[in-house]
């Protein structure tokens, strides 16, 4: 891990970024304390719902997730919660 210090940062920026093309990372710092991390980006490729569920069939799952009704986020009438409990 390679440190730099803000004022020398604004003059190589260009250089630190191809190192942390690299693989590098890099601690920025301001009067000798660590201020930020510059570090590689990372894709992000969100859910694979395909093997989740070879996942669980390997595992014998098969059913994951019961009935869920159409109007299971709509909202409920207002009366609903003045009613007393029975």
């Amino acid at each position: 891990m390679k440190t730099v210090a803000i004022r020398d940062m604004k003059n190589k920026l260009t250089e630190l970024v191809r190192e942390v093309e690299g693989g590098e990372v890099i601690v920025v710092t301001r009067n000798g304390r660590p201020v930020a991390d510059l570090v590689p980006h990372k894709k992000h490729g969100g859910l694979d719902l395909k093997a989740g569920e070879a996942y669980l069939r390997a595992k014998g799952i098969v059913r994951t997730a019961g009935f869920i009704a159409d109007d299971f986020d709509d909202p409920l009438p207002e009366d609903f919660l003045l009613r007393p409990l029975p």
